[in-house]
């Protein structure tokens, strides 16, 4: 039985499909060798956190790394079937949208399973760092920019450019925070602490909330803004990339492919 998945037919430019971005991600030829990498990376991923007492994110990035070189030889043909911008379009959209499943899941942690915020981590616990945090938001950042530099210029994509900006602002705030509380803590002799979790611009205790410059006016009350914790802001920051970022590649591609 062939497990491949059906391709798309490939026509001389995806504007001429009803659904572009579902052609763009297809994985093609590369259907079976992505189910098989995917059903080895889960296996033993699994395997070693259940039967070995890897950590659950050892797991995870076993089976990230599996599924890589798959998705090197996929966005490889994205580039010599629609181009370097189209490439860099499904490279962004696979990447945001394993990190939305990220976000989902400390959600659920959090809110369906009741763990501590500090432990609800995700999958990738090891990369919930602030200096992660920071290089993947500039990261998004400059592929928005490449994305627009590359023809990526619609009403959508400007609204994308505009979350981002203020997502990479975010979590720059946050990184400079993490290491002035890391020096203060260094010169009362405290040892130990990581700094992690600390509020940023947004939420509950954020700047906004609690700054001078806001002190009395409404912004310092705003619903949500300000009161929201840090899960929930970073995943609202996440669904609002994602849902600009699906219309602004939709109408790309529509418009010059």
């Amino acid at each position: 039985m062939n497990a491949t998945l059906p391709a798309p037919t490939l026509t001389s430019s995806l504007s001429q499909t009803r659904f572009p971005l579902l052609d763009l991600l297809h994985p093609r030829r590369f259907g079976r060798s992505a189910l098989l990498a995917l059903a080895v990376g889960l296996a033993a991923g699994s395997g070693l956190v259940l039967l070995v007492g890897l950590e659950r994110w050892m797991g995870t990035a076993l089976a990230i790394l599996v599924l890589t070189p798959v998705a090197v030889g996929k966005f490889r043909e994205d580039r010599r079937l629609f181009g370097a911008t189209a490439m860099l379009l499904s490279v962004l959209l696979t990447v945001q949208g394993g990190h939305t499943v990220e976000h989902i899941v400390q959600w659920a942690q959090y809110y369906l399973l009741g763990w501590p915020m500090r432990q609800a981590n995700g999958l990738l616990s090891a990369a919930n760092a602030e200096w992660v945090h920071f290089v993947w938001n500039w990261g998004v950042l400059l592929a928005v920019i490449g994305l627009m530099r590359g023809g990526m210029r619609n009403g959508w994509a400007w609204l994308l450019l505009g979350v981002a900006v203020g997502h990479t602002i975010e979590h720059s705030y946050l990184l400079v925070r993490h290491y002035q509380v890391l020096a203060e803590l260094r010169q009362m002799g405290v040892a130990g602490v990581t700094a992690q979790g600390l509020p940023g611009i947004l939420g509950q205790d954020g700047w906004l909330a609690r700054s001078p410059l806001t002190r009395n006016s409404f912004l310092c009350r705003a619903p949500g803004l300000t009161t929201a914790n840090r899960i929930d802001i970073h995943f609202w920051w996440n669904v609002l990339e994602m849902g600009m970022l699906l219309p602004a590649g939709h109408v790309f591609l529509k418009r010059n492919h």
